[in-house]
């Protein structure tokens, strides 16, 4: 997983309320087991007409927001199905880090697993926060996850809360996968001193 550490990105605006996992990756999608190649059908419904053309309206079809890495959203965000993909389609399309008033909280979850920072923050700070990723390119927010600060284009930093083992985990890449081989010295020092006959964990 990828570390995140210090994010300088276009934000794209999305001031809709209650955008559920469907709508970032409908479920014809949900074919694969992949993390990849999902992108260019996150948020598929609302990017594109029945003919595959790209509806100019939609913020992700306008430049310069087919480049944003950070998503400041309406409320409620990720409700609906626990389903994985949604968070999988956002990283494909390119999107690190999602700022909204809240967040459904199985979508938060699978969020931090993997390597996407969603940040809750008050409904007047995201409306702020909006208006200056409305202003496109040259209004770039940043996001430093040691310090926990979003800092707007003006230099204004806005504090925000992560908990301290997510946090870890994000800022060394760090999925669940990740967290196990940190032990892999005490799994095979284990394993060695299993008996004969006690099967042994298979790829420790």
């Amino acid at each position: 997983m990828d570390k995140f550490t210090t994010l300088t990105a276009i934000a794209a605006p999305l001031n809709i309320d209650n955008i559920d996992t469907d709508k970032i990756i409908p479920a014809r999608f949900l074919k694969t087991i992949k993390r990849t190649g999902l992108g260019k059908n996150a948020f598929a419904d609302m990017r594109y007409n029945a003919d595959g053309s790209e509806k100019p309206d939609f913020v992700l079809n306008q430049e310069p927001y087919r480049e944003a890495e950070i998503l400041v959203a309406g409320d409620n965000f990720g409700c609906g199905s626990s389903r994985e993909h949604a968070p999988w389609a956002l990283k494909d399309f390119g999107i690190r880090c999602i700022i909204a008033p809240s967040f459904a909280d199985i979508f938060f979850n699978n969020s931090f697993k993997n390597g996407l920072l969603p940040i809750a923050l008050p409904e007047e700070i995201c409306a702020k926060l909006r208006a200056d990723a409305a202003m496109g390119g040259n209004a770039k927010l940043t996001v430093d996850l040691a310090r926990q600060v979003v800092i707007r284009p003006t230099g204004e930093e806005i504090p925000f809360q992560v908990e301290a083992f997510r946090k870890h985990c994000l800022l060394n890449g760090l999925d669940d996968i990740g967290l196990t081989l940190e032990h892999a010295a005490a799994i095979d020092a284990y394993e060695a001193g299993l008996p004969s006959w006690q099967p042994k964990i298979q790829g420790a």
